[in-house]
């Protein structure tokens, strides 16, 4: 499948249009329902394949964030055989007690993975997380950039954004 085709696809099954609030806070006339796509295992699959080529070489560990991101983190990790850590928006109060699940992170380079990202809000949070607890993160991907570029909120943290699609490739 080509790019175009895949962008095709993924507009088909996850493109909606009506009034939306976005994790930002802002609002949007259009949204892309990632769970739509990430359900569809031949979508998610391909996704996963044309997303491993945006993974920085020196990766150890990709870290999918909840929830969009781990889909398509576990998919990546099918491609480039690197293994994942599952990272949630706040620590369990139970158990391991941690916000990062699946292995030891403390002096990794990972690899943050997202699914749709806007502004990237939840990024900077969760590599803040991560990176207080050892990690080394200067990269990004996902599949849908839907905001501006550059992302300098991004930036500001040393972060570099690769996107599979921005919104050009759903005009």
């Amino acid at each position: 499948m080509t790019k175009a085709e895949l962008a095709k696809a993924v507009k088909e099954i996850a493109h909606l249009t009506g009034e939306f609030k976005l994790r930002s806070g802002q609002t949007s006339n259009e949204y892309f329902d990632k769970y739509r796509f990430e359900a569809q295992p031949e979508l998610l699959r391909e996704i996963g394949k044309q997303m491993a080529p945006l993974v920085p070489k020196d990766t150890e560990i990709l870290a999918g964030l909840e929830m969009g991101g781990i889909p398509i983190a576990v998919a990546l990790s099918f491609e480039t055989g690197l293994p994942i850590v599952f990272v949630r928006k706040e620590a369990k109060a139970y158990g391991t007690c941690k916000f990062a699940e699946g292995m030891e992170i403390d002096g990794k380079k990972l690899c943050v993975v997202e699914d749709v990202i806007t502004t990237g809000g939840q990024v900077v949070i969760s590599t803040k997380d991560l990176r207080e607890s050892g990690a080394i993160i200067d990269s990004v991907v996902c599949a849908i950039h839907r905001g501006e570029s550059p992302n300098t909120q991004l930036q500001d943290i040393g972060i570099q954004l690769n996107s599979l699609f921005t919104k050009a490739d759903f005009q």
